[in-house]
């Protein structure tokens, strides 16, 4: 479990940059939440509405697995900086759950740099792919729309997770504690009940 930054004993006021930074994270955070949210829910409508056209009226939408395709990707890749911002990604801990609070310290620094770093990279490349989409010109076969509109989530995906990842640096270099996220700090809930007890 983690506590959020709020949660920490921070030393001082914010200084003017890191408020910036604050603004930053907190637009991403609001827009990541309603992409989300609302992705999901229409993607949920969407779906049940095929199913009563199908069944009720013996006809499907024809634009059902388009928009659903197109949801599917959205949600994924936006919900990748989501992820990354609330710590809910998947970490290898066995071997920095062991080390001093420094070690893990400057461990999350370097990590984070690093996978900050590939995400950077990737969003070059998929946006290259994206660029190589428009060329082409190609469309989606039932609603007509560009195919290149389905994926331009990716390299925005990327490009929140490395930001969020630079944030982490930012977050770990500042504070005292070690977060594993702009807002989460690396610390177990004493209250979990599964702390502790092998499970």
């Amino acid at each position: 479990m983690t506590k959020t930054a709020s949660d920490a004993k921070r030393p001082g006021r914010d200084t003017p940059p890191i408020r910036v930074l604050n603004i930053i994270d907190k637009a991403f955070e609001t827009f990541e939440t309603y992409v989300l949210a609302y992705g999901i829910l229409i993607m949920a409508v969407n779906t049940i509405a095929n199913v009563f056209g199908r069944n009720l009226f013996n006809q499907s939408l024809y634009f059902t697995e388009e928009v659903n395709q197109f949801l599917i990707v959205l949600v994924t890749w936006v919900g990748l900086g989501y992820a990354s911002r609330k710590g809910r990604h998947i970490r290898m801990s066995a071997i920095y759950d062991q080390l001093s609070d420094p070690l893990k310290k400057a461990l999350m620094i370097i990590m984070s740099l690093g996978t900050g770093a590939v995400m950077f990279v990737l969003a070059y490349y998929s946006y290259q792919y994206l660029d190589g989409l428009m060329g082409r010109g190609t469309v989606t076969p039932a609603l007509g729309v560009p195919l290149w509109v389905t994926y331009i989530w990716v390299p925005v995906g990327f490009v929140i997770t490395g930001i969020q990842y630079a944030l982490t640096v930012v977050r770990n270099v500042r504070a005292h504690e070690v977060y594993i996220s702009y807002t989460e700090v690396d610390a177990y809930d004493e209250s979990d009940p599964t702390v502790g007890s092998g499970l």
